[in-house]
């Protein structure tokens, strides 16, 4: 079990001393030179302030290691089971009470097949668990970012809807349907997980159909991965402006591969 200190008797000078004391060397070539300590922190540099303040150490060797090496460069991560490649623009890590709070912005972000322009994650309720392997903890997670209007429409298309989505020229999203001979543009927001479409005009048989006519009921999301809450999803423009609150999430990572990742520049692993 962790054992996290009292936050009102910490003090950021109190982890910097401690970490120079730890690491004499820079922390990279300490990572390169590492003894079996690093795997398993807590049972090897004992009890008392240096325990308590390990989770504070590690994160801070962990997300300046990761910065100080892909910052502004291309990542590749396998995180739970997904694949993710992108450019690391931000990594930050402070302290919220007895737990931290992380900001991660990624541009260019290709989550498995699905091609996402940027997204700010901040992950609040964080808990660094040293031990083989580290375990890491967060309360929940706010994903803001955007994605075109094409990749959207690409993912739609893979998920054998009654409809063949394209985006039109005006920018909406032109639906046609795959047995009968009727088209539709349209437009669509979501809100908490509620999607409403509206439909700007529609042709059947080549004949523009009174919208009064056609009505699009309004959709529930609510089986979505991970039980993820969409706050608001609107277009702007050719992009679609997205904000996800994910509930609790749990992973684990080894830190013998992490160091090896920032060291060689491969993959990080959180598993």
């Amino acid at each position: 079990m962790a054992t996290y200190f009292d936050p009102k008797s910490w003090s950021p000078l109190r982890a910097v001393d401690l970490g120079k004391r730890l690491f004499d060397q820079s922390w990279l070539e300490q990572w390169i030179s590492v003894s079996t300590s690093w795997v398993d922190p807590m049972a090897d540099l004992g009890a008392g302030t240096v325990t308590a303040l390990m989770p504070d150490v590690l994160m801070t060797m962990l997300s300046e290691g990761i910065l100080s090496r892909f910052g502004g460069q291309e990542v590749s991560a396998t995180v739970l089971g997904h694949d993710l490649h992108a450019t690391l623009q931000v990594l930050k890590v402070r302290r919220r009470g007895a737990h931290f709070q992380t900001k991660t912005v990624l541009s260019r972000m290709r989550w498995d097949d699905h091609p996402i322009e940027t997204v700010t994650v901040i992950a609040h309720g964080v808990r660094l668990i040293p031990g083989v392997p580290t375990r890491l903890r967060a309360s929940h997670l706010d994903l803001d970012g955007t994605v075109t209007i094409a990749a959207l429409v690409g993912w739609l298309n893979k998920q054998q809807l009654d409809w063949e989505l394209s985006v039109a020229e005006n920018g909406l999203i032109k639906a046609s349907h795959r047995r009968r001979r009727l088209t539709a543009q349209v437009d669509a927001s979501v809100t908490n997980n509620l999607l409403t479409v509206e439909i700007r005009r529609a042709n059947w048989l080549g004949i523009r159909m009174p919208r009064q006519l056609i009505t699009a009921p309004n959709m529930l999301l609510d089986q979505l991965p991970n039980h993820a809450r969409i706050a608001h999803a609107t277009r702007d423009g050719d992009l679609v402006r997205f904000r996800i609150d994910l509930p609790e999430m749990t992973g684990s990572f080894d830190l013998a591969q992490i160091r090896s990742a920032i060291v060689t520049g491969t993959t990080l692993i959180v598993f």
